[in-house]
C-alpha cells in the first residue's frame, strides 16, 4: 500500500476554466463586442442619463467577457474599469474606486491568511486529525474532509485556496494510498471521494460569508439594493441549518447512487497517525496560526459590540503573521491568485457600484414590478428561484453568475412581494449551490475534475442529482428556519 503523499505546492486557482474552450478567440471578440453595440443602438430607457446607459453597455460587455473568456477574468475586468474611463463614462477616480473598496482587502487579506495556514501546515493537521478519528470507513473519511473544509471555511473565504492547498491533495493521497488511481481503480476510492467533496464544497461555500470570494460581493450586492447589511453572522446563522443538513444528507446520497468499491478503510486512521507523527508535534507557528484564526473569528462574531469593519480584522490577522514571522514579505508578493483576485474583484465592484447608481437598477424594479405584477410571491420564488439557479450551466464561474443575475432576480423577488430576507437569502445560497451542476463551476471544479477520477457525464449527472436535495433544503427547511428566526 502506497503512502500518503505530500501535498504539491498549492496555489489557489483562478476563476474556474471556461466550458467555452474550443473555437476562435476572434470570434469570442465579435460577440463580446456586439453586446455593448446592441445595447448602444437601443435608446435610453426613461429616467437613465445617456452616460449610464453607456456604463451599462461596457458592464454587458464585461460580463459577456467574463463567461466566453477571450481572456482572464482579471484582464477582462481591467479592460472594462479602462474602458469607462477612456471614454469618460466615468472618472478615473471613480472608475478606480473599488480598489479601495473593504471589501476587495478582505478578499486579499483572505488569500494570504490562508497561505500561513498551508505554510505552517495547520490545515493538514487538522485535517489528518479528523481521519484518524473519524476514517476506519470510506463515508467516514469523506465526513472528515467535509468537517475540516467546513471549519476553515469559517475564516478562509479563498475556496480555491482550502481545496487546492488542504482538502484536495489530502483526499488524493489517501486514494491512492488504497491503490486508487483514474482509470480502472478510480471507483475503489477515489471518484468517490472527488465527488463527495466537491458536492459539499459548495453546500460549504453557501454557509459562510467567507465560504467563497464571491460571497461579500454579494452582500455588496444585497446592501446596494435593499440597504440591508447581510453580516457574518446574520449570513452564518441563516445558513447553518439547511447547511448542516445538507452536509449530512448529500455524502449519504453520493454513497447510495456512487459508492466506492472500497467501503471500510482501517488503515486510514493509522496512516492519518503516521503522518500527524511525521509532523511532529504542534509547533509555535501553528499555535500562533491557529491563535490569529481564533481571534479573526471572535472579533467577526463580536463586531456589532467593537464595530471594527472586517476588513480590518482580516488585515490584522495578516499583520501578527507578519510581525510573528509566520508570513514573509516574499510569501504575500508571490501570492499570485491573491493579486489576480484583487484586480477583478476592486474593478468589478466599482462598475457595480456606479451602474447601481445611474438609474438603471430605479428603472428595471419598476419594470420588474410591472412584469410580477399579479403573481404571489410563492410563485415568483419557485421560478425565478430555478431559473436562476440552472442557468448556471452556462457560467464558468459564480462570481460571472452573480454579477450577471444576482441584482435583476432580486429586484423581480421584491416586486413580486417576496419577504426581503427570503428573496435575499435563497439567491444568494442558490448563487453557491448551482456551482455543484458542472465540472467548471467554481475554482474548485477543475481541481478535482481534473484529477481524472470521474467522466465528465458522471460529474454532471451527480451534480444535477444533488441539486435536487439541496434546493428542496434550502427553500422548505430554510424558509422555515427564517421563519422561526423570525425574519419573514
Amino acid at each position: 500500500m502506497a503512502t500518503v503523499l505530500e501535498p504539491p505546492p498549492a496555489r489557489a486557482r483562478s476563476e474556474a476554466a471556461t466550458p467555452f474552450t474550443r473555437g476562435s478567440v476572434f470570434v469570442r471578440w465579435l460577440i463580446v463586442l456586439a453586446v455593448p453595440a446592441l445595447v448602444l443602438v437601443i435608446p435610453p430607457p426613461p429616467g437613465v442619463e445617456t452616460n449610464g446607459w453607456r456604463l451599462f453597455a461596457i458592464f454587458s460587455a464585461t460580463i459577456g467577457a467574463m463567461i466566453l473568456q477571450p481572456l482572464p477574468t482579471g484582464a477582462v475586468v481591467l479592460l472594462g474599469v479602462s474602458a469607462v474611463a477612456i471614454f469618460k463614462v466615468l472618472t478615473p477616480a471613480v472608475a478606480l474606486a473599488g480598489y479601495a473598496d473593504p471589501i476587495v482587502w478582505l478578499v486579499l487579506c483572505a488569500f494570504f491568511i490562508a497561505r500561513g495556514l498551508i505554510n505552517t501546515g495547520l490545515g493538514r493537521r487538522i485535517g489528518f486529525t479528523f481521519i484518524r478519528i473519524f476514517g476506519r470507513t470510506s463515508l467516514g473519511l469523506g465526513y472528515s474532509l467535509v468537517i475540516t473544509d467546513t471549519l476553515l471555511a469559517m475564516v478562509i473565504p479563498s475556496v480555491g485556496a482550502r481545496s487546492g492547498g488542504i482538502i484536495f491533495p489530502t483526499a488524493k493521497s489517501i486514494a491512492e494510498a488504497y491503490d486508487s488511481y483514474p482509470g480502472e481503480s478510480a471507483r475503489k476510492l477515489g471518484a468517490f471521494l472527488m465527488a463527495l467533496v466537491y458536492q459539499c464544497e459548495v453546500v460549504i461555500c453557501a454557509m459562510f460569508l467567507t465560504g467563497q470570494a464571491s460571497n461579500p460581493l454579494i452582500a455588496g450586492f444585497v446592501k446596494q439594493v435593499t440597504g440591508v447589511e447581510l453580516t457574518y453572522t446574520r449570513w452564518m446563522v441563516g445558513a447553518i441549518v439547511p447547511g448542516v443538513l445538507s452536509l449530512i444528507v448529500i455524502p449519504l446520497l453520493i454513497y447510495k447512487v456512487y459508492p466506492p468499491d472500497v467501503r471500510r478503510t482501517p488503515d486510514a486512521p493509522r496512516l492519518a497517525a503516521e503522518e500527524l507523527g511525521r509532523m511532529g508535534p504542534i509547533g509555535l507557528n501553528e499555535k500562533i496560526m491557529l491563535t490569529t484564526l481564533a481571534g479573526i473569528l471572535l472579533l467577526w462574531l463580536t463586531i456589532s459590540f467593537h464595530k471594527i469593519d472586517y476588513a480590518l480584522i482580516a488585515l490584522l490577522g495578516v499583520c501578527v503573521l507578519l510581525v510573528t514571522n509566520v508570513l514573509k514579505w516574499s510569501d504575500l508578493l508571490s501570492e499570485r491568485p491573491a493579486w489576480d483576485v484583487f484586480i477583478w474583484y476592486g474593478g468589478l465592484l466599482a462598475l457595480a457600484k456606479a451602474l447601481g447608481s445611474s438609474g438603471i437598477t430605479k428603472w428595471f424594479a419598476g419594470e420588474a414590478a410591472g412584469f410580477a405584477g399579479g403573481w404571489s410571491w410563492g410563485a415568483a420564488l419557485v421560478l425565478l428561484l430555478l431559473i436562476y439557479f440552472y442557468v448556471a450551466y452556462a457560467f464558468a464561474s459564480i462570481t460571472a453568475h452573480a454579477t450577471a443575475m444576482y441584482i435583476p432576480f432580486l429586484v423581480v423577488l421584491l416586486a413580486a412581494g417576496a419577504p426581503t430576507y427570503v428573496a435575499i437569502l435563497t439567491l444568494a445560497y442558490s448563487s453557491n449551490l448551482s456551482a455543484s451542476l458542472t465540472h467548471y463551476g467554481t475554482t474548485p471544479a477543475p481541481i478535482y475534475f481534473g484529477a481524472g477520477y470521474i467522466p465528465q457525464r458522471t460529474w454532471w449527472k451527480l451534480g444535477f442529482l444533488t441539486s435536487i436535495p439541496n434546493l428542496l433544503i434550502w427553500t422548505v427547511v430554510g424558509l422555515a428556519w427564517w421563519k422561526l428566526l423570525g425574519w419573514w
